[in-house]
């Protein structure tokens, strides 16, 4: 196993609700705290990037957009992935 493939040790502080429901999923997965804490992370990541491509796919549809109607639809939703509005 090359050193870039091998797990990094991280530290980190939950809060004391986040931490049980931490514990409670990994019981009823039958698996450890540490493996849902990282399919967690890896599903945040996920996410995150997947909202970014949102994002850059609407800022690409609005640039191409010549339909006022579609442009002021394209903003909005812009607008409520920005700004939760």
């Amino acid at each position: 196993m090359s050193t870039e493939d091998k797990p990094i040790r991280q530290s980190v502080s939950l809060p004391p609700e986040v931490a049980r429901k931490v514990r409670s999923m990994a019981i009823a997965q039958r698996t450890s705290a540490s493996r849902v804490l990282v399919h967690l992370v890896e599903a945040g990541i996920a996410a995150h990037e997947g909202e970014k491509q949102r994002f850059m796919d609407l800022a690409e549809q609005l640039a191409r957009s010549e339909s006022p109607a579609e442009q002021e639809r394209l903003k909005e939703e812009l607008a409520r992935l920005t700004f939760g509005v």
